[in-house]
């Protein structure tokens, strides 16, 4: 029995273990080169706006360290962060479905890079309690191949994990499109209500800190939007 439990330490230490320091160093190459892109994309987006817009349109590339990168566009920040662990999807999700991953389960470990959306006041007036929105979200896996799950047209343009392998021309289309939805997903008006009643302190409050939250989906949840709720339901879709 021990040397049963040995060789099964051993097999899972030198087959998955070792397998999930490959995904970290693969989704940490990833991460560098996505980097290298969102820097690129500013410089040329400005190149092309540097005359005709107001300055306060340029977009702004921060490197925030490994795991993070910034990307400002107007009056939106885009945050890109790599998770340090490696995860597997749930028997019950739509990936396992595939033959790529049915015979071969180490195919399913990913790497993930999660795509947030703020708004850049929050940052600039330290707005601690303001709301951020997740996007989207990469998964790779140790043969860098990909997966998008996200908002609209982020969740459907790149769900082909079998056969998708990540690039830096891929990681293009990725920022793009997530400019792209950001600058098209406007801060919503509160209800009434939910913001009708505030105390002295948040009205004093020296620096602007409010704690009267602001946020384009009064959610930090990657939920469906309410309007997709909606159309669900008029088709008769739980």
């Amino acid at each position: 029995m021990e040397q049963k439990n040995k060789d099964l330490i051993l097999k899972t230490l030198e087959e998955k273990s070792d397998t999930k320091q490959k995904i970290y160093d693969t989704s940490l190459n990833v991460f560098e080169t996505l980097k290298r892109v969102l820097k690129n994309i500013a410089i040329e987006l400005n190149d092309e706006l540097i005359g005709k817009v107001d300055e306060r349109v340029l977009l702004e590339y921060k490197d925030k360290g490994a795991f993070e990168a910034e990307l400002k566009v107007a009056g939106d920040v885009l945050i890109f962060n790599m998770h340090t662990n490696v995860f597997d999807f749930p028997k019950e999700h739509n990936v396992q479905k595939f033959s790529y991953f049915y015979n071969n389960p180490m195919n399913s470990l990913s790497g993930i890079i999660s795509i947030y959306n703020f708004l850049s006041d929050s940052f600039r007036f330290h707005r601690y309690d303001d709301l951020g929105y997740m996007i989207g979200r990469i998964f790779i896996n140790r043969e860098k191949h990909y997966f998008l799950e996200g908002k609209r047209q982020l969740g459907f343009l790149y769900n082909n994990y079998e056969h998708a392998v990540i690039d830096e021309a891929a990681l293009k289309k990725i920022v793009f499109s997530s400019i792209l939805y950001t600058l098209d997903f406007d801060l919503l008006v509160p209800k009434y209500d939910d913001v009708s009643i505030v105390s002295v302190g948040q009205i004093l409050d020296a620096n602007n800190k409010t704690r009267i939250k602001t946020g384009k989906r009064l959610g930090f949840k990657f939920y469906p939007d309410n309007d997709d709720v909606e159309a669900k339901k008029k088709k008769g879709i739980e």
